[in-house]
């Protein structure tokens, strides 16, 4: 008999196995549970058609409704605004389809295991995505306080960046045992995992990110602290995270999900398109052909307006009763919610009874970061024109600390049409942005820009409108994602754990939460993609469904897995 649960290897195969974001606050194999054979579990016959409400039509929301839809129950998904939700892709009017502007999720880790299932079974082509001195980056400039340093590897920098580099690594590896975690992983060695993160969880869940560089020795030097937050690691600078919990940075580093980024060719919002209208192999119920997009008509349920309980004969946990913008009520044995938990507090009329009060208070508590961000078509790949003066690139991948802060060139195919994210940007960096509209943020941006860059003329090369994000502007998303503060892992956990519902009184039963707010690793598609499993094993549980003893849920092993309980008193 087979696992799901993580299990330790053999020394010699572990260096060609992967990281992977299962873990290591609930280190649970999600890929291997996706890719087995007797698939996710099943649900009573007489289940079959009940319909289920999922209401958020994001990756999360449309991971849940296509595997419901496979085990024979009915989704009715509810979506306000567009499906894919973060992962959405604006294109350019007379652009080829592989220049895009990603606004939201862009760049997507190996490390993502589940959520490389998906990209692969729609059969999504990827590239590397070009972030700072990466491998697949012609070049990166460096241009900190009036100053630019232009580098193809991290050896090109002046030695101050490799003091920095060499800090970071020591402080990891003596304030967070970073390797043993990172072998635990690759080993799927559960108590392991389990072992290191539960120590890191009681030792460091008062601790922001920047009072944990502090405390290391290896930091005392202020310069260095400040230029490793404009410069950071893998992504670029990371000073917009420092009042932030170390833990959340950590789940970042240990499972790899800032390394060897890739894209996906056309867009990102093809893998939720791909999940809305695709017919499965495997169908329960459902006759062959059935796709999300069959059993709607074409087009979600309009977005919800209000959420309450009502009584049901014979069940104590009661039913959800479902408003939408259109006025219709519906009534549902059973509910996911993967939509942004503040939608909650302020545009959805809810029914406390729909959770326990201390979940309530934990979505209150969440924190969201902001992120902005400002793409323009360009007619070509002009960054690799050779300056004669130099031999340099004319452009370069740029970090600064000037207004821009992170600066990508994005090729399309060939010499052609291509595209350049100008400004990338979170929280007060983010914040700046706001009260701009597009053309007047581009025009700051290529000032700035002109500073690091006098001889290039940029906007002689523009070829269409500039399109631009602030996440925190956007109605349904209120934010770009959350990040937990110090002191918020036991928040997070009673959001995390809710699709665990044996505990809960019956009253607040049948209602579950997905989705990035919930997720351990939330900003990474992986997080909604595990949500969603977990949401799916919770509805599978509620209706009386099982999975096959092979290929044991998340639930199923939950109470040996389960993330460490800090006391409440």
């Amino acid at each position: 008999m087979t696992s799901a649960v993580p299990t330790a290897v053999p020394e010699e195969r572990t260096e060609s196995r992967p990281l992977t974001m299962c873990g290591p606050d609930f280190p649970f194999g999600y890929d291997a549970y996706l890719e087995h054979p007797a698939g996710l579990g099943a649900v009573p016959p007489e289940a079959h058609g009940t319909e289920v409400a999922v209401i958020g039509g994001g990756l999360s929301g449309l991971v849940t409704a296509y595997e419901l839809m496979k085990m024979g129950l009915r989704p009715v998904v509810y979506e306000a605004d567009r499906l894919g939700g973060r992962l959405r892709t604006e294109r350019f009017d007379g652009h080829p389809d592989d220049v895009v502007a990603e606004m939201g999720a862009m760049r997507f880790p190996p490390s993502s295991t589940s959520l490389f299932h998906y990209i692969d079974r729609a059969g999504l082509g990827t590239v590397p995505f070009p972030n700072p001195l990466a491998p697949s980056t012609p070049s990166t400039v460096v241009d900190l306080k009036g100053e630019a340093h232009y580098a193809r590897t991290t050896d090109d920098l002046p030695e101050v960046y490799q003091e920095v580099a060499r800090a970071w690594n020591t402080t990891l590896e003596e304030g967070a045992r970073h390797s043993e975690m990172q072998r635990a992983i690759r080993e799927r060695d559960t108590d392991a995992m389990k072992s290191i993160w539960n120590e890191m969880v009681e030792r460091l869940d008062n601790q922001t990110f920047y009072g944990f560089l502090c405390d290391s020795p290896a930091f005392s030097s202020f310069r260095h602290r400040e230029i490793f937050g404009q410069v950071g690691f893998g992504t670029g600078g990371w000073d917009t995270d420092f009042p932030n919990s170390i833990l959340e940075i950590l789940r970042v580093t240990y499972t790899g999900a800032d390394d060897d980024h890739l894209s996906i060719v056309g867009g990102s919002d093809r893998l939720p398109q791909w999940l809305w209208e695709h017919a499965p192999d495997k169908l329960v119920h459902w006759e062959q052909g059935t796709t999300l997009s069959s059993l709607h008509g074409g087009a979600p349920r309009p977005g919800v307006t209000a959420l309450r309980r009502t009584a049901a004969p014979g069940d104590p946990a009661g039913n959800v009763t479902v408003t939408d913008a259109d006025g219709s009520i519906r009534t549902y044995r059973a509910a996911v919610f993967t939509a942004q938990s503040w939608m909650l507090l302020s545009k959805i009329a809810c029914d406390e009874a729909l959770l326990p009060i201390d979940h309530w208070t934990a979505i209150e508590r969440t924190h969201y970061m902001e992120s902005s961000k400002l793409f323009v078509p360009v007619d070509r790949p002009f960054w690799r024109d050779t300056d004669p003066a130099t031999g340099r690139d004319a452009m370069s991948m740029t970090l600064t600390d000037r207004m821009t802060r992170g600066t990508y060139l994005l090729e399309g195919e060939g010499e052609g049409p291509a595209a350049i994210c100008l400004s990338y940007t979170w929280c007060d960096d983010s914040l700046k942005w706001l009260p701009l509209p597009a053309k007047e943020r581009m025009e700051v941006m290529l000032n700035s820009l002109a500073q690091v860059y006098p001889d290039v003329d940029i906007r002689a090369h523009i070829t269409g409108d500039p399109v631009t994000v602030s996440w925190e502007a956007e109605p349904y998303f209120m934010g770009a994602f959350k990040a937990n503060l110090p002191g918020h892992y036991r928040y997070q956990r009673r959001l995390f754990t809710h699709f665990k519902q044996d505990r809960l009184d019956p009253r607040h039963r049948g209602l579950f939460l997905a989705g990035d707010d919930i997720s351990w690793t939330a900003g990474w598609a992986e997080g909604a993609v595990q949500t969603a499993l977990n949401a799916v094993w919770g509805v599978m549980n509620h209706f009386g469904g099982a999975t096959d003893p092979a290929n044991p849920g998340p639930g199923d092993v939950f109470d040996r897995i389960a993330p460490v309980e800090l006391p409440e008193d």
